[in-house]
């Protein structure tokens, strides 16, 4: 269409009210009280950060010394988006009817993941929506699958526990669930789980996935995962990587 300017991909920057302008909208808290030195406080921060032009939008008095802020800067800084590449799962996921076919077709038997919330996390959101009946957002949790009995531990689940719940049903995968990140809580627990059935010699005969806002699929490998999913991630894209798991991997 005439009068659309034409993207240029190796040069991405934010959009605002005209392209390739770098406007960015940011918030964050400082640690001093409101009054005009921190509002240009606030200023040579995001100037520091490499935006151009910074300015406070918005700020509210916390108190105890605290100070809340809305900034608008520019961005000075471009990336190229066609150099762009993300680990992922490279397959092909299927519906839910799929599913229970290939598992059907290939597996001729149930499939048991155990799932849980591990550690201190007390947010069930993310596992309920993979595993119980109702799901989340029109997609089915894998409770509903035919071929697939899945069994929710629920949260605050020691990972002991979780691994103890696998090797008594006979689990095929471990599905763990981490929304609280704090201090990297994540990371320790994830690690200390995959170091656990390392030692029970069993990592070559579980499925171990993991999952959550700050969980990738590069994430996951790197901590010693077969697959992560992070947001936008449904029952379905769960059941097909575990599936195709245990049919490449002999798991039958």
């Amino acid at each position: 269409m005439e009068g659309i300017q034409k993207v240029d991909l190796t040069k991405i920057k934010p959009y605002g009210d005209t392209l390739n302008d770098g406007m960015v909208q940011m918030s964050f808290t400082l640690p001093i009280p409101y009054g005009d030195e921190a509002s240009e406080a606030a200023k040579q921060l995001v100037s520091k950060m490499g935006f151009e032009n910074p300015a406070v939008v918005f700020s509210k008095d916390l108190g105890v010394g605290y100070t809340y802020f809305i900034m608008y800067g520019k961005c000075t800084h471009t990336v190229d988006y066609t150099s762009i590449q993300v680990p992922k799962a490279d397959i092909e996921f299927m519906q839910r009817e799929e599913v229970e076919e290939y598992i059907k077709e290939n597996i001729k038997r149930d499939v048991v993941i155990v799932g849980a919330c591990t550690g201190t996390d007390a947010h069930t959101v993310g596992i309920d929506a993979i595993m119980n009946m109702k799901g989340f957002d029109g997609n089915y949790g894998l409770k509903r699958y035919k071929g697939i009995e899945a069994i929710n531990m629920g949260s605050q689940v020691p990972n002991e526990e979780l691994i103890a719940r696998a090797i008594e049903v006979k689990a095929d995968a471990i599905l763990v669930s981490q929304v609280v990140t704090q201090k990297n809580i994540h990371i320790s627990n994830l690690t200390q789980l995959v170091e656990m059935v390392e030692a029970e010699g069993l990592r070559d005969k579980l499925i171990l996935v993991c999952g959550g806002p700050r969980i990738s699929y590069e994430l996951a490998q790197e901590l010693g995962y077969d697959a992560g999913f992070g947001t936008g991630s449904y029952a379905n894209h769960v059941a097909t990587f575990v599936v195709n798991q245990i049919v490449e991997r002999n798991l039958i």
